[in-house]
């Protein structure tokens, strides 16, 4: 069920999966930066100095988006620039490229993926090249390596023409507990979290500016996607929440909201859907029915009708073991 439900979730990859996992992309096995000065730059936000986001669609993958349908972003710093996740597709990546070259000729030193779901990372081959590090989970090498073929084949199939020439970059540096990362005059402070959206969540704050990338530990507006463990989501979310930001940066949602106010809709929803599937295991019923969860929500979250079931069954097999 959970390799259902991560297909499910998928929004595209391409190309095979590197033999070795932790060996360093090379500029020769990449798109790279070619094509750029072709794509049409994201739309993005200055949401404080030096820190821009491109706030996506609430949508699924598809013909006429190419993948990009999360929030990504990035940081420029004095001597260089971090990318922080690169959407679905490469031809997603070059227009986050294209958007980045915008504002400014610094090389990209990291590309940092927030968790292992493909409408994150599947453009990070439009940054492979000389002097670019990626940067993940210690789990998200593992995780991408196991869901790779079907990532790959149901975006392409969502995607369609625009999902050419996507494949998977791993990361090469892993996040185990904390690292810090220098951009010139400005850190970026990363912590990984036990599983809880994913198995491989990675938060990214930058110092300078108190901004918080949360990735999909975060949903606003969008329904949330559940594919790691509720219990576990709950737990990171209000160990987050106890931690004031000057703004955070959902996966999905506004480019930037107040925190931890933010907080409150996503809580409310996953403590609910907790609670209710809870009481279906309780009382019998069958896992088919579990999709019932929550319905008094669907009125407050975009997509509600293509997550939500998916969420309550994964919850059920969690629950269920208690």
């Amino acid at each position: 069920m959970r390799r259902a439900v991560a297909l499910a979730l998928a929004l595209s990859l391409a190309s095979p999966v590197p033999a070795r996992p932790d060996a360093p992309a090379r500029a020769a096995d990449a798109p790279g930066p070619a094509g750029v000065s072709d794509a049409a730059p994201l739309p993005m936000q200055e949401v404080a100095p030096g820190v821009f986001v491109y706030a996506a669609p609430y949508a699924l993958a598809g013909r006429g988006n190419a993948g990009a349908i999360a929030n990504v972003g990035f940081v420029i710093g004095r001597d260089a620039v971090a990318v922080i996740d690169t959407g679905g597709s490469l031809a997603a990546g070059r227009r986050l490229l294209a958007a980045l070259r915008q504002r400014t000729a610094l090389p990209v030193r990291y590309v940092i993926n927030t968790h292992v779901h493909p409408d994150h990372v599947l453009g990070n081959a439009a940054f492979a090249g000389e002097g670019t590090t990626f940067v993940g989970h210690r789990a998200l090498p593992e995780a991408l390596a196991a869901r790779a073929g079907d990532y790959l084949r149901a975006n392409a199939d969502l995607v369609g023409p625009d999902f050419a020439g996507t494949r998977i970059v791993p990361p090469t540096l892993l996040v185990s507990t904390r690292l810090d990362l220098d951009l010139g005059g400005r850190a970026l402070h990363l912590e990984a979290w036990p599983t809880a959206h994913t198995n491989s969540d990675l938060t990214v704050r930058d110092g300078e500016t108190d901004t918080w990338f949360l990735g999909d530990l975060l949903f606003v507006g969008h329904v949330p996607a559940l594919d790691g463990r509720l219990s576990g989501w709950i737990a990171v979310l209000r160990a987050l929440a106890a931690r004031p930001a000057a703004r955070v940066v959902p996966g999905h949602g506004p480019a930037a909201v107040a925190w931890p106010a933010a907080a409150a809709a996503i809580d409310r929803y996953l403590t609910t859907l907790q609670a209710q599937v809870r009481a279906m295991v309780r009382d019998g019923a069958p896992i088919e029915e579990a999709g019932r969860a929550v319905h008094d929500e669907a009125g407050d979250w975009a997509l509600f009708d293509d997550f939500n079931a998916r969420n309550a069954t994964t919850a059920y097999h969690e629950l269920e073991w208690e």
